[in-house]
C-alpha cells in the first residue's frame, strides 16, 4: 500500500490541465473543483478513485482543481502527486 506521508502537488492551472494536491489525512477525502463540474464531477471522482485503488491508497486528502483536463491527464496527475507524497506503508 502507498501512504500519503507528505503534502505534494502535480499539474498546473493552465487550460486543459488539472492541479492535484494531496496531503495526509485520517480518512480518504476527495474534493473536486472543476470548470466542467456539473457535467463531469462523477467521472472525475471515478478516475481519481481508480488511481487511488490501483496504488492502494487508503487515506489522505486529494484536492482536484480541474481546468478541463481529459481523463488520462487527471489519472497521470493524481498518480504523480501520490507518488511524490508517498512512502511505502
Amino acid at each position: 500500500t502507498m501512504k500519503i506521508a507528505a503534502n505534494a502537488v502535480a499539474g498546473t492551472l493552465e487550460s486543459s490541465d488539472v492541479y492535484v494536491t494531496v496531503e495526509p489525512a485520517q480518512e480518504l477525502e476527495i474534493e473536486i473543483q472543476s470548470v466542467v463540474y456539473n457535467q463531469f464531477a462523477d467521472q472525475i471522482k471515478e478516475s481519481v478513485m481508480e488511481v487511488l485503488q490501483e496504488l492502494q491508497v487508503e487515506s489522505g486528502k486529494v484536492t482536484i482543481n480541474d481546468k478541463g483536463a481529459i481523463d488520462c491527464v487527471i489519472k497521470a496527475r493524481v498518480e504523480t502527486a501520490v507518488r511524490r507524497a508517498g512512502g511505502a506503508k
